[in-house]
């Protein structure tokens, strides 16, 4: 009889331990995706939350993929890029400039007027990526991708239509080549990553701000400020992002799960980044509508006043590669020609 019960015990234990196995064969690694907006803002919503949903489909369940927004495991947008460098997070969204001169190519598609079609664009900031920065700028990762917002533009307390209406006005950027732009339009940069801008919005600290339509409304922007200034066709700037994984992380995986990352990721995931965000301008620039602001919509002729008081920085851009050992002209070359081909 005891001998029974002794099998029948084993038989239980081996029943569990083969439960547990398929458990944790289910769901094998999870991953802490780290980034710096609201959950409920149109990146983390639209673009990064179905990715997720995307890629532990694809690996049956084995990924699963905790996201942690508004910079909830600590630090500042600043320290994303590190944080994924020593593995704090596993995965992080953020915004190249953050780190100033650390990815200098990809400051090109900021280059100001360089761009209007954020699918077209991201796709080939892929592209382009992939060309001159997976071996360079960004060995130390894993890119899972890399894309541009919207056209980017003016909200302000004051109206600004011309050129010297920035002139000492206070205004955010988000990087140093869109610091650089705004100075020389006369207007006096503040640095800082876009979380902060409500609050110093509300405070004073600056008077106006350069971001997309797709982030005000998160941001509450059209309640701080009642002008926005548009720029026709064209877009004053744009702001370059990587999605990037711990590169010892990924090796680390599995042949599955890699395949299950590298399914959702690349120039499509890219283009469809950059596409999302785009898409997120027109429900925001409604809000700003019906709350009574003021649009202001430049014609052609203002715009290319604004374009000829930028263009030294595109100079000024080339001169700083060379000086960095790159061939400047080069690369804006190619970036504007990929940029040509993925808009036809």
């Amino acid at each position: 009889m005891s001998l029974m019960k002794n099998a029948l015990k084993g038989l239980a234990v081996a029943a569990a331990l083969t439960a547990t196995g398929v458990t944790a064969q289910a769901q094998e690694v999870t991953l802490k995706l780290h980034q710096f907006l609201p959950a409920q803002a149109n990146v983390p919503k639209f673009v990064i939350d179905p990715w997720i949903e995307r890629v532990q489909e694809a690996s049956g369940g084995k990924i699963k993929i905790d996201h942690y927004p508004s910079m909830q495991l600590g630090g500042t947008p600043p320290d994303l890029i590190g944080q994924v460098q020593d593995g704090v997070a596993d995965i992080t969204w953020t915004v190249l400039g953050y780190t100033p001169s650390r990815f200098p190519q990809a400051e090109v598609f900021e280059l100001p007027f360089m761009m209007n079609n954020a699918e077209a664009t991201s796709r080939a900031f892929w592209e382009f990526a992939e060309a001159n920065m997976f071996d360079t700028d960004l060995k130390d990762f894993k890119v899972l991708g890399v894309w541009v917002h919207g056209p980017g533009l003016i909200h302000s307390k004051s109206p600004i239509t011309t050129v010297s209406d920035l002139n000492g006005v206070k205004l955010r950027a988000p990087t140093r080549i869109i610091n650089k732009m705004v100075s020389d339009l006369g207007a006096t940069p503040v640095g800082m990553p876009v979380p902060a801008i409500p609050e110093a919005l509300s405070k004073g600290v600056i008077d106006a701000a350069v971001i997309p339509w797709e982030v005000t409304s998160a941001l509450k922007v059209p309640e701080l400020v009642q002008n926005h200034t548009e720029f026709g066709n064209e877009s004053l700037y744009t702001t370059a992002f990587v999605f990037a994984m711990n590169k010892q992380k990924y090796e680390s995986l599995s042949d599955e799960m890699k395949a299950a990352l590298d399914s959702q990721s690349g120039a499509d995931f890219s283009a469809l980044a950059g596409k999302t965000q785009g898409e997120g301008d027109a429900p925001a620039r409604k809000l700003a509508v019906e709350a009574g602001n003021n649009i202001i919509t430049l014609t052609d002729e203002q715009v290319a006043e604004w374009k000829a008081a930028a263009s030294n920085v595109e100079a000024g851009w080339v001169e700083d590669m060379n000086g960095k050992g790159f061939d400047g002209q080069a690369l804006l070359d190619q970036a504007k020609e990929l940029i040509k081909k993925n808009g036809m």
